[in-house]
């Protein structure tokens, strides 16, 4: 096995975490903050010092992890346009579920719901981006 098809996926999972990590503390940790803090006070979210944060770090990496071996494996039209779009998809089927489909069970306000899906769909299309930079352009290598 070449070593280059292990270690551009592995890398790139690591870009797309780090990503992904940054955009939610710009969105999660700045954006909503005020927001999840009224949250907090009506007992719909943890205070923030009875977060599991060890465990929101091991759902990224996996969800990261998830997210370019998919891509890798089945995608064998590998130009910016097949990853942007890549992006567009995951993160509208990802981002619908966490806005609205938290939206329909929760009593959250329409702004949360909007700014978790659109948030969604702009760090997939970040990370795909990301994630398309690292691992080569073009088609997929052939396979042995």
């Amino acid at each position: 096995m070449n070593m280059t098809m292990v270690k551009k996926p592995l890398l790139a999972t690591a870009a797309v975490f780090v990503t992904w990590g940054v955009l939610d503390y710009i969105l999660h940790g700045v954006i909503l903050r005020s927001t999840y803090t009224g949250m907090v006070t009506e007992k719909m979210m943890r205070p923030e010092a009875d977060m599991k944060m060890g465990l929101i770090y091991v759902v990224l990496l996996i969800h990261s992890f998830a997210f370019v071996y998919i891509y890798q494996m089945l995608m064998s039209d590998r130009t910016q346009k097949t990853a942007l779009l890549y992006g567009l998809a995951v993160g509208i089927m990802i981002g619908v579920g966490m806005g609205y489909g938290t939206y329909a069970m929760m009593p959250i306000k329409y702004n949360l719901a909007l700014t978790w899906f659109l948030g969604t769909v702009v760090e997939a299309v970040i990370g795909a981006w990301v994630m398309w930079y690292i691992i080569g352009r073009g088609a997929a290598p052939a396979k042995a």
